[in-house]
């Protein structure tokens, strides 16, 4: 078994989360879980360059063998999930200039993933964050627990894939007789 190394991303714009964890075979690991925070009064392109450094910076200290995404999802304010949009681009920039591979997951996939309800609300996801990784307590701030838990839900999704591709490579060899 090897021990894999997943960077979980829930990109905004005055905070942006992250959670690395490791995994060996269906077991969790907490590495380093926290925000970047920019301010208000910074200007645009000034917070998008320290989210930029930020990401590249974390990539490089835990040289992980993935990055999962939580993709752009708004309700209602356009201006904020453009800025949020943005925030995931340079996030994204810093994975492709560093050679990850990246992998993006709805909001409802993240819940599915890590609390195997896709309308799970918060608290039951950072509940499941907090098991599943065997702390004390939920991670602070929120936006870390939901970068975790954006990790975690990969970690299931290649599992997943991974067995189903053993299956499926296990049925090559047999006839349809």
């Amino acid at each position: 078994m090897t021990t894999r190394v997943i960077v979980g991303l829930d990109p905004g714009t005055a905070t942006f989360g992250y959670g690395v964890i490791s995994t060996l075979g269906n077991r969790f690991r907490p590495v380093e879980f926290g925000v970047i925070e920019t301010t208000a009064d910074m200007l645009p392109h000034l917070r998008l360059s320290s989210i930029f450094d930020a990401v590249t910076a974390l990539i490089g200290r835990v040289g992980p063998e993935a990055v999962a995404v939580e993709s752009l999802y708004f309700n209602v304010n356009v201006r904020t999930a453009l800025a949020v949009g943005q925030s995931r681009g340079v996030a994204l920039l810093a994975c492709a200039r560093a050679g990850c591979e990246v992998f993006e997951y709805t909001p409802q996939q993240v819940k599915q993933g890590v609390a195997g309800y896709g309308k799970a609300d918060k608290g039951q996801v950072q509940e499941m964050v907090r098991l599943l990784l065997g702390l004390s307590e939920c991670p602070r701030p929120d936006d870390a627990a939901d970068a975790l838990g954006v990790a975690i839900c990969h970690a299931n999704s290649v599992g997943f894939r991974s067995r189903v591709g053993d299956a499926l490579r296990g049925r090559e060899g047999k006839s349809d007789r």
